[in-house]
Formats: C-alpha cells, sequence, structure tokens
C-alpha cells in the first residue's frame, strides 16, 4: 500500500469514529472539531520590530503524520488569531498590502513581528468531515530602556564547567536566511560589545568561542543577527544566560559533612534530641539530589509524628550546595538508644551514608561542685568583707560571750596603769574622761599614782609598784609627755621592762594629740612597732559607740563583771549591732 494512501485512510478512519462518537453524544455538527487549547510549551516570544514565525505543534505533538501527508489527504491547514482578553477566533488576513504576515506550510511567519500581533495563534487541520486544532501564544514585547534584551525574555539558560573549553551559539536564526547569506552578528556581554580581537571570549560568526571556563565568565550573553529580507533590513535578538559550574569532566558522589565517622551523640531521657546531617553535592548536569534519614531501616519520615524532619538547602559557588537534614526526636526513650540512626545523600555518582550512635549523658557534678565552690567563695568573701569592716565589734561580741577573763587568778590589783603628762589639759581628759568611762561604764580597775599611790614614799618605788600590779600601762602620748615627762618616762621605762622581760604587761599607746619627735625616745620608737596606737580624735571620740573606745575595750584585758545585764554589757551589744 502507498504511504499517501495509508495516511489517507487513517485520517479517514479516525475521522469516522469523531463523527460516530459525536452522533451517540447528540453533538451538532460545529462541534466536532477536537480542540487541544493552548499549547504553553511551544509558546512564542519575539521582540516588537523583529522577524519571527510560529509553527503549527500538531504534527510534532498531536498526530502522527506530516504536514505534506496530511495536505496530500485532502487536509487544509487553516490559521485563527485570538486576540488578547477575547475568545472570537478570527481568519488571519494573509492578502495585507504591506504583506508582512505569510504562510508558508506549517509555519506562520511576520516580517517583522508588531504589539499588535500578541494573541493566541489556533492552526486548525480539517477537511468537510474531520478537523483537530491547538492554539499557540505569540507575546511581542520591548527591549528595557538603554538595555539590549528585556528582562520580561524566556532567557536560554546554558551551564558551563569552569576549566573546560566551550562555546555559545546565536540560537533560533538561521531559520531566517538562506545558508548561503553571511549574516553581520555584533556579541554582547551584559550588553556591552565584544570585539573580534577579544582573547576570551571570542566571537566568530554564529558562535562565541570561551578557551578556558572560568567564573568571570558567568553573565548574559546577548547576539544581534542583522539580516536582509526583500530588500528591507531586519535584526534577530537572541540572549542565554551563561552560568558556571563544576567542571563536568569527572563528577564525584555526594561527600558527608556531618556526621562525622563514629561520631558519638550524648543525650538525656525525656528531652528533645537533634541529629543533624550534612551533604555536600558537587554540581552534575542533570543529576538530582536526595537526603535522607532512616530509622532501624525504615523511612524516618513514616515514623511521624514523634519524629520530624526538617530540610535545608544552601546554594554554594559554582552550582555546588549543602542540603542539611535535622530529625528531631521528641522526649527521648530509653528503647531509642537500641536503634539504628542512618543518614544517606544519593546523586547520579553514587550513595554515601554514616551511621550516628546515641549514648546516655553521663551525669554531670561539675555544676553542683561549681556552685559549692561558689557558695564557699561567697562565704569567704562576705566573711572578709565583714571581718574587715566589723573585726572590732566581732572581737568585742565574742569576748562578751565566750571571752576567758584574764583577771582571775593573776595576782594584779589594777586592770590599767595611766601614764600622762602632768598638766592641766592631760589631767583633766585622765581623770574626768579617761578614768569615768573605765570605773564606771566598763567597771575596770584604774590606778592613777597621782590619786592611788601612798603618800610619804619614795616615786620610784611606789611607780614601780602600782605597774607590777596593773595589767595594762596606758600611756597617754602628748608632747608635753617628752618634754615634761620625767615621771611618765619612768613609767614609760618601767612597763617596757616589765612587759619585755616577764609579759605580766602589755603597753597600750593612746595618741592624746600628734607627736613628730617620737623617735627621740627609743623606748616609744619601739613600742609603736609592737604596741597597739589608739587615736583620741576630741569630740569624735567621746561617744561610747566611737570607734576609740571600742578599739581601747579591745586592747584592754577581758573581764567579766558580776552583773551579766550591767549597762556598760548592753552598750557594748548595742554598738555592735
Amino acid at each position: 500500500m502507498p504511504p499517501l494512501l495509508g495516511v489517507a485512510l487513517w485520517f479517514w478512519a479516525r475521522s469516522l469514529s469523531i463523527v460516530i462518537t459525536a452522533e451517540t453524544r447528540g453533538l451538532g455538527e460545529s462541534e466536532r472539531c477536537m480542540d487541544w487549547g493552548v499549547d504553553n510549551i511551544n509558546k512564542v516570544q519575539a521582540y516588537d520590530g523583529e522577524p519571527t514565525r510560529v509553527k503549527c505543534p500538531l504534527f510534532s505533538t498531536y498526530i502522527k503524520s506530516n504536514y505534506t501527508a496530511a495536505h496530500a489527504s485532502g487536509l487544509t491547514l487553516v490559521w485563527y488569531k485570538t486576540s488578547p482578553n477575547q475568545d472570537l477566533e478570527e481568519p488571519i488576513d494573509l492578502n495585507q498590502a504591506e504583506n508582512r504576515v505569510s504562510k508558508e506550510r506549517d509555519l506562520l511567519w511576520f516580517w517583522p513581528v508588531t504589539r499588535k500581533d500578541s494573541g493566541n495563534y489556533t492552526c486548525m487541520l480539517r477537511n468537510t468531515t474531520y478537523c483537530i486544532k491547538v492554539a499557540v501564544p505569540l507575546h511581542v514585547i520591548q527591549k528595557d530602556k538603554d538595555h539590549c534584551y528585556s528582562q520580561k525574555e524566556h532567557i536560554l539558560l546554558q551551564d558551563f564547567g569552569i576549566g573546560e573549553t566551550s562555546n555559545l551559539t546565536c540560537p533560533g536564526t538561521t531559520e531566517f536566511y538562506q545558508s548561503t547569506v553571511q549574516p553581520i552578528i555584533t556579541w554582547y556581554k551584559n550588553c556591552l560589545k565584544l570585539v573580534s580581537d577579544s582573547i576570551e571570549p571570542r566571537p566568530i560568526g554564529l558562535l562565541l568561542l570561551f578557551p578556558v571556563i572560568k567564573e568571570r565568565h558567568e553573565a548574559n550573553y546577548t547576539c544581534v543577527v542583522s539580516i536582509t529580507n526583500r530588500g528591507v533590513s531586519f535584526t534577530l535578538t537572541r540572549t542565554i544566560a551563561v552560568s558556571i559550574t563544576t567542571s563536568q569532566g569527572h563528577p564525584k558522589p555526594p561527600n558527608l559533612m556531618r556526621p562525622k565517622i563514629g561520631e558519638r551523640f550524648e543525650v538525656e531521657y525525656d528531652q528533645e534530641v537533634n541529629l543533624t546531617c550534612q551533604a555536600y553535592f558537587y554540581y552534575i548536569r542533570g543529576s538530582s539530589t536526595a537526603v535522607w534519614w532512616t530509622i532501624d531501616g525504615w523511612d524516618a519520615k513514616d515514623l511521624a509524628p514523634r519524629v520530624t524532619i526538617q530540610e535545608s538547602e544552601e546554594l554554594w559557588p559554582l552550582k555546588n550546595k549543602v542540603v542539611e537534614s535535622v530529625l528531631t526526636i521528641n522526649a527521648l526513650t530509653p528503647s531509642d538508644l537500641q536503634k539504628n540512626y542512618t543518614c544517606f545523600a544519593r546523586n547520579s555518582q553514587g550513595i554515601k551514608s554514616r551511621q550516628v550512635i546515641l549514648a546516655r549523658k553521663a551525669p554531670n557534678y561539675m555544676i553542683e561542685l561549681g556552685c559549692a565552690l561558689g557558695f564557699t567563695l561567697l562565704i569567704v568573701v562576705t566573711s572578709i568583707v565583714v571581718y574587715h569592716c566589723w573585726w572590732i565589734e566581732i572581737i568585742l561580741l565574742y569576748r562578751l560571750y565566750f571571752g576567758t577573763d584574764e583577771t582571775v587568778g593573776d595576782g594584779k590589783e589594777y586592770d590599767v596603769y595611766v601614764s600622762y603628762a602632768r598638766n592641766a589639759e592631760e589631767e583633766e581628759f585622765v581623770l574626768t574622761t579617761l578614768r569615768t568611762v573605765l570605773e564606771n561604764d566598763y567597771g575596770y580597775k584604774v590606778c592613777v599614782y597621782d590619786r592611788d599611790s601612798l603618800p610619804g614614799g619614795i616615786i620610784t618605788d611606789e611607780t614601780l609598784a602600782c605597774i607590777w600590779k596593773s595589767r595594762r600601762l596606758l600611756v597617754i602620748l602628748s608632747s608635753n609627755y617628752l618634754v615634761n615627762g620625767t615621771q611618765s618616762l619612768l613609767e614609760l621605762k618601767a612597763g617596757m621592762e616589765n612587759m619585755i622581760n616577764t609579759g605580766q604587761i602589755k603597753v597600750i599607746l593612746v595618741e592624746f594629740e600628734p607627736v613628730r619627735k617620737m623617735g627621740h625616745v627609743k623606748e616609744l620608737k619601739r613600742l609603736k612597732t609592737v604596741s597597739t596606737t589608739i587615736k583620741w580624735r576630741g569630740v569624735k571620740s567621746q561617744d561610747l559607740s566611737s570607734r576609740f573606745w571600742k578599739r581601747l575595750r579591745v586592747a584592754l584585758p577581758v573581764k567579766r563583771r558580776a552583773d551579766p545585764s550591767d549597762s556598760s554589757l548592753e552598750t557594748s551589744m548595742c554598738d555592735f549591732v
């Protein structure tokens, strides 16, 4: 059977089937055309003022025949246009005065296309009993202002592997001129003109040569082809977006970045656990990528909602990428530690996997130890600060409740012997202030030579006797003490010898007024280094709660009074608080 006759019989059988189906369904004569709707896959974009063509996709996609066979069997190809925002299909007027639109076989040509040509172009193949049609969109756009192409254009994408040698071809232009014609072609990189003597990339006619692909070659490349048709000059503009990728010469399998080999995760019961898997994928043209988790061989996604998966993707240079998958286990149980957690990564070059080991976290006593040490340090620092600020009060409080009475069984008669310069000012201080407070408020027995010595005795013997009977020697320092102090210096030397030789008396220095030439008396110079010096500050020291009286009481012997509720004890407690 001749081929044309076979095609004719096939169309006749198909049309008969359509007619029978239409009659069975009760369809009208006008509804018997098979309509494939709008074919957006083969839609056409063109710049205003440039030539373009619309190809009928029926013969390449919808029927098993070509234009020649269909035409020989009596079928006619008719073109219709549906303008934007309209439903009416109108026949295309091919008899225009300019002869701008023409039909050739299964092609519809525009020399050139204009913005009013935008719309859906329906190609219908039919005879008296058979009809099939499909519409192709034509979108006419304009170039961006001061730009060589439009951002609205459906730009072709091209991947180049870094380090490789490759080239670009100006696409979809050779059909607009004969093979014997040499058109003028201009290449642009990001709308900057490339000259023919450029080293890289190098324009040669329809080709743009890249001797060695580098990262800086990533850009939008536009070719403009200048042609002549029927004595009229036209241009064709095509744009290709070039992206630089990893070299495709030796594709690699994925690289698992996390988890590390043999990595252990210490976890706690009833806590949320997050396991992270990171895979690095080298770009492989046409390859798919995937990252997933399995638990004891089961897909972790099937164990929701107790187990959840969160996946993210980060793009790296050269179109490489890192895919991260985080597996979350809610409220970890002891049985979860016995399971096998495995992360997988796959591309066209292979599969990589790595297992995660879960172990229960050992008890950590560092926090408790740190808290204990911190608390201890706080107590020590606080104690030091308290002692530094209130050490006198602390000593007095301790002596009040726990101190041992020094006056019991030592054979002494006096608690303190007062040595001072015999002048009116110091006598008034000793007899009126010092003696009164020590005897009446604190209960000490004070020996004042001028008051307590026996009349008619030798001064030296009486002085030494009184000092030996005393537990403390209280020296009232002043300028007069050093100048007019024959009696006082005797008392000072006797107290020094007793303290050094027997240790049965202690010397207390009270600075009644500043003394500048204290170094001239060697006994005083030595005492300043080993004895307590308490300064009298006049009015500030008169109050019993002042620091002078507290320091003096600390230096005096511990002595318990007969009545523990004595006012002096109560006063000392109030002073401390």
